[in-house]
């Protein structure tokens, strides 16, 4: 994201006579977590530069450590053993006691081993900040620190039941039920979308709209449907990679085999469907949770990622369940005009669902947004 959009939005937040003007501005944010936030996610650091203060510190680290445990995860260049010990470690480093001589020690040690084999230079900079990370875990306040903890736990269970059911190799390996893909989804990303949900409950009075249990309910499907909106984009790629995500009960009930997709794509269409509709379905649940958030800057910071995955279903639907040339993607331009646009209407309700059911059209329709892939 450019650095121009990110400065309106610090423009909007400053200015005194603005609804973006909820929470106080000031930020702990260190140069050095900045500059590690913004190398590994452009779109999400927009989001977190948009959030009140207080809020900042907290979602980022856990960002961080949870991106930090995903790049471990997915270190090609390491064996299912060795990936499972070093993400075994760091989750145990998270989890502390920071007292321990031991914690840091196992920090440094992945770290040293792991960061130059990453092939990104801005994951290899992710992780051989490790030790830092834990620095910054500890200078959360307490419940947050617990709150973090809590969601790093799922997450790196979620990413170990991943090594375990899709080991390295040339053999195909599918999910076996349903319910395996809603634990993983669960896992990795319902889990934030309850955790996102616990720090603005605790840090900001009137959060929402609705009762507290129902936004965590929301928080959780929205996580996954994003979850679900990412497997169904790179599902071309896992397939060449040996993974399938979506489960052998749905491609049995389809009678399709997961070696038979490329072969009988017309029957794999149908499982892929079913599952893209679940994604829309969650993605409709996010933008109710993000409707329902009271304070405008959590609420476009809410919303963000509801609306670039409503463009990119409705981009994938166009394009369907046949493998692609390229990955399909939502262009940049088009992040940066849905960004604008919920800075210059201050997220308000109305503009914003609008900007959604546009983005999310089934086919490409008049207006500035929907051009056909």
């Amino acid at each position: 994201m450019t650095d121009w959009l990110v400065i309106y939005f610090s423009w909007l937040s400053l200015s005194s006579d603005n609804p973006w003007t909820e929470m106080p501005t000031a930020d702990r944010f260190s140069p050095d977590l900045l500059a590690l936030l913004r190398g590994v996610s452009r779109t999400f650091y927009l989001s977190v530069r948009v959030l009140p203060a207080r809020l900042r510190q907290p979602i980022a680290v856990g960002y961080l450590l949870a991106r930090a445990a995903d790049t471990l995860a997915d270190t090609g260049r390491l064996t299912d053993a060795q990936r499972r010990i070093h993400l075994t470690r760091w989750a145990a480093a998270v989890k502390g006691p920071p007292a321990e001589g031991r914690v840091a020690q196992d920090a440094g040690e992945i770290a040293r081993t792991c960061a130059p084999l990453q092939d990104d230079p801005r994951e290899r900079a992710l992780i051989a900040a490790l030790p830092q990370c834990l620095v910054w875990l500890e200078s959360l306040e307490a419940a947050d620190r617990a709150d973090v903890r809590r969601v790093m736990r799922l997450i790196t269970q979620g990413q170990l039941l991943d090594i375990e059911r899709f080991p390295q190799g040339q053999t195909l390996h599918a999910l076996a039920t349903s319910a395996q893909l809603n634990e993983y989804t669960y896992l990795v990303a319902g889990s934030v979308g309850e955790f996102w949900t616990e720090l603005c409950i605790r840090h900001l009075p009137g959060f929402s709209q609705l009762p507290h249990e129902r936004m965590r309910e929301l928080g959780r499907a929205y996580g996954q449907g994003l979850q679900l909106v990412n497997i169904l984009r790179d599902a071309p790629a896992d397939l060449a990679a040996g993974r399938c995500y979506l489960p052998l009960d749905a491609l049995h009930e389809a009678g399709v085999a997961p070696g038979e997709i490329a072969a009988r794509p017309e029957r794999f269409d149908v499982v892929w469907r079913r599952w893209h509709a679940q994604a829309r379905q969650d993605i409709d649940q996010g933008m109710r949770y993000a409707s329902a958030v009271n304070p405008r800057r959590v609420r476009a910071a809410s919303a963000l990622p509801a609306l670039l995955a409503a463009r990119t279903l409705s981009l994938l639907e166009t394009a369907g369940a046949r493998p692609q040339a390229h990955r399909i993607k939502m262009p940049r331009h088009e992040v940066r005009a849905a960004a604008w646009r919920l800075a210059l209407t201050f997220a308000a309700r109305g503009p914003m669902l609008a900007q959604f059911q546009r983005l999310g059209a089934r086919a490409p329709g008049p207006g500035w947004d929907n051009r056909a892939p």
